[in-house]
């Protein structure tokens, strides 16, 4: 398998590079112009990269949420049976203060 076949699976679109021969490097152009004996190259991605790809591809086609799971927990709500665990929200939101008051660090 080589890396345009694995993308395309992805459904992510891949063009072509243009080579402009008027301003490649040297080392370019030794690739270029190297034989091509039937080897080929395999790259693998990363279970993050195909993970960032299946994402944007959901972006993409607007899919922002999980329908099901909203369905789910509306009727939760509407049973009486959603329960909210207010230990865990009240230290998400100070954690989120503790982020927003520190001052930025650069990286």
């Amino acid at each position: 398998m080589n890396i345009s076949d694995s993308i395309k699976k992805l459904g992510v679109g891949v063009e072509k590079p243009v080579l402009d021969k008027g301003n490649a490097s040297k080392g370019t152009e030794k690739a270029a112009n190297a034989p091509s004996g039937g080897a080929t190259d395999n790259v693998t991605l990363s279970s993050a990269s195909v993970q960032l790809q299946s994402l944007e591809a959901g972006l993409a086609t607007g899919e922002v949420f999980d329908s099901n799971k909203v369905e789910e927990i509306k009727a939760a709500i509407a049973r009486g049976d959603f329960s909210v665990d207010t230990a865990k929200v009240a230290d998400g939101l100070l954690q989120t203060v503790k982020d927003l008051i520190q001052p930025n660090q650069k990286r």
